[in-house]
Formats: structure tokens, sequence, C-alpha cells
């Protein structure tokens, strides 16, 4: 299906290029979020005579973007989520969890706007992609921990965090010395 875009469509085209995509593509996504209109003679007259005020417009609002991009980007929010003791989590975080942690920031902020290439299914800092605009993309990073305390614990390490309580889990290094020292005995006796 031929289509006339109305802004830039990642890995598409800009404003006013006719591309070919799949009708579903089109029907479900482009159409109904006024991405894109169907390449009719009528549809591409239309488009025309409008162009300079879609053009306008749109540089419009990607100016405003990025007026807003130089104080999002960079913006660390924390995620408050349950995981086990190795860092893994009961759940995920989706780009709704990270919209609503940089609303909390203070930037109003879509679900959709939120490029997450996987869902994060584990601890630690992450970085995440915000589209205010589809040629204005920053980077916020998700810090993503059990409390507030390892959040903070977190930030100053530049990740995750593992607790290394003495009495409940035991160290790393003491173990691999351990294992170090029966493999040398099992070699010395054979």
């Amino acid at each position: 299906m031929e289509i006339i875009l109305l802004q830039r469509v990642e890995k598409l085209g800009h404003i006013g290029d006719v591309v070919n995509v799949k009708p579903g593509f089109a029907r479900n996504f482009l159409l109904p979020q006024k991405k894109a209109l169907r390449a009719t003679e009528e549809n591409k007259k239309r488009f025309e005579t409008q162009r300079a005020q879609i053009e306008a417009n749109n540089l419009k609002l990607k100016e405003e973007a990025q007026k807003i991009a130089g104080k999002v980007d960079g913006l660390k929010i924390v995620l408050i989520r349950q995981a086990s003791e190795t860092g893994i989590l009961f759940g995920s975080v989706s780009g709704r969890d990270v919209a609503e942690g940089v609303t909390k920031a203070g930037f109003t902020v879509d679900r959709r706007q939120v490029v997450l290439d996987k869902p994060i299914k584990t601890l630690g800092l992450h970085p995440v992609r915000v589209a205010l605009h589809p040629e204005v993309v920053v980077s916020v990073t998700a810090n993503v921990a059990k409390s507030e305390d390892e959040a903070a614990m977190q930030e100053k390490a530049g990740g995750f965090v593992a607790k290394t309580d003495d009495d409940d889990t035991p160290d790393l290094d003491k173990l691999l010395a351990e294992a170090a020292e029966a493999t040398d005995e099992a070699k010395t006796e054979e």
C-alpha cells in the first residue's frame, strides 16, 4: 500500500515521502495515528497545497522538543521493584513505568514516546531512549532497585550492587580461594 508520510517515521522516511508499506502497518498504525495518508491522487494534491503548513508545524514542534531535550537528556529516575537476591526482577519494567518516572520528575512523557528495545528484567542502571519528537531523541537512565538506599548505592557504584552480608551471603573472594585450595589438595593427593 502506498502512503504519504505526514511526519518522520524511523526507518521509513521523512515528511512528504511516498513509501510502500504493508497494508496492516498502514491500517493499524500509520493511518490511525495520523502519521500518514493514503497515496491517492486527491490526497497527493491536498498534501502539496498544505505541505508548507505541515512542515512549519513540524518545525515548531521540533524546536519545542529540543528546548525540553536539554533538560530531560541525562535525567536519572529511580524505579523501585521486587527482585531476587541475584538481581532478577519479579516481572519487568516497561515503557509505561519509565514514562511515569519521567513524569514524576516533572516532564510530561507518554508511554509511546519511551523506546525500549527489550523489557528491563534486572536490577541496575539501564539507559532508555525517549523520543520527544520523531527527530529529537534523548537518553534517560532508569535506576531499578529494591529500595531507595539500594538505588543510591547503585548510583555511586555505577550498576547493580549485590549484598554481601557475612551472615547471609558468603564472600565471593573467600569462595574462590576455598575452591582453589580444594583443587590444589586434590592434585597433591593424586
